[in-house]
């Protein structure tokens, strides 16, 4: 898996081993689960090394998809994502920082409705293999938190016991897996 550190590598999303999660607090006591189920992912390496990588990642709002119809059409509404007047969200990366042979640190911006935040993600890389295609995949895990009420996604309702319905706090994680000629 020889790559000269000067020469771009492009890297394709392989959507069937790759996922956009995430999960909030319902009436403080569980989590309630959903992911993006359409997303476009660019990646450029120098070489095979994902130190300094770009990542440029857009997820169709619209895919949103918590396993019940209702709350998903009220996500889309105004009162959360406004997806027909923000359909994108989008994270562009600033850093790829190395840690150690496993894990990264990802630096960038994300963008919700119209509002742009610094993140930053927890990456943990699964390694490199050739497939049997002969093509080189690499595999990361991502994980980070964003306040939702930053984003303007400020709709909630209090419950009789005491509590918001919704919480703050949104847990974001992803599966990725990407894949590139050898």
């Amino acid at each position: 898996m020889e790559a000269t550190q000067k020469e771009t590598k492009v890297w394709s999303l392989d959507p069937t081993h790759s996922s956009v999660h995430f999960a909030v607090k319902h009436m403080v006591v569980s989590n309630t689960k959903g992911a993006f189920e359409s997303y476009k992912l660019n990646v450029e390496t120098q070489g095979l090394d994902f130190e300094n990588a770009k990542i440029d990642l857009e997820i169709d709002v619209k895919s949103i998809n918590t396993n019940m119809a209702d709350r998903d059409n009220h996500l889309r509404s105004p009162d959360f994502f406004d997806a027909d007047k923000f359909p994108v969200i989008r994270f562009v990366s600033t850093e790829m920082k190395k840690l150690n042979d496993e894990d990264y640190l990802l630096k960038g911006n994300i963008t919700i409705k119209d509002v742009t935040k610094p993140i930053e993600f927890k990456v943990n890389y699964g390694g490199q293999v050739i497939d049997p295609w002969g093509n080189i995949r690499s595999g990361f895990t991502l994980e980070s938190a964003i306040d939702r009420f930053d984003f303007g996604l400020t709709w909630n309702a209090l419950i009789e016991a005491g509590g918001a319905m919704v919480g703050k706090t949104v847990k974001l994680q992803a599966e990725i897996e990407v894949v590139t000629p050898k």
